[in-house]
């Protein structure tokens, strides 16, 4: 992996936002950054998500007459496994190129380097994925832990790759996530997936 695309998801991890859109903006705000090349999904006119390749970006509104209002942003990065363009252009343009596997092991020592520490935080996905978290930007990180069902999956995902990134993972959801999943099969909870 080039150290550039590293830099990338350092920056993400470190700032809480995408090339310095934030998971609160609006859609005109996310678009003006990222770009026009994406793909818009809505169910019910009052939640609606954008999808910049391996990046989504979530809005939501009260009723149809109501602005949109920023959720949430998600960074898929097992997206790129799959190889070909999933690496948004504004992104490709500022970063340079990125490989199909981003290691969380390695992610994680570039992080600690800089004085970002991730904690690990119990959750529903245990084993097969772990879960961490950054608290000043308030990112999770999960990462694949086992095969599962059919061993390797789409474009050849690997065991310790980073599955996702995503905003915004307050305290109160951590202490939810420490409370509900604390303890699993019987035992408690431990970080030593790694």
């Amino acid at each position: 992996m080039t150290p550039h695309s590293l830099a990338f998801y350092l920056d993400v991890i470190t700032s809480g936002t995408v090339l310095g859109a934030k998971p609160t903006d609006s859609p005109d705000q996310v678009t003006a950054i990222l770009g026009p090349d994406f793909a818009e999904n809505s169910l019910d006119g009052r939640s609606m998500w954008r999808d910049y390749g391996m990046i989504e970006f979530f809005w939501d509104r009260e009723s149809r007459d109501r602005p949109w209002r920023g959720h949430h942003f998600t960074l898929q990065a097992h997206r790129l496994s799959w190889g070909g363009g999933v690496v948004n252009s504004a992104i490709r343009d500022r970063y340079g190129r990125f490989d199909r596997h981003l290691d969380f092991g390695r992610l994680e020592r570039l992080a600690a380097r800089r004085g970002i520490r991730m904690e690990d935080v119990p959750d529903a996905n245990a084993p097969a994925y772990s879960l961490h978290w950054q608290p000043a930007s308030q990112m999770s990180v999960m990462v694949r832990r086992s095969p599962g069902k059919g061993g390797r999956r789409r474009g050849g995902a690997r065991l310790g790759d980073v599955h996702a990134l995503s905003s915004s993972m307050n305290a109160e959801q951590v202490a939810w996530h420490r409370a509900r999943y604390g303890r699993q099969n019987g035992r408690r909870w431990s970080a030593r997936l790694r």
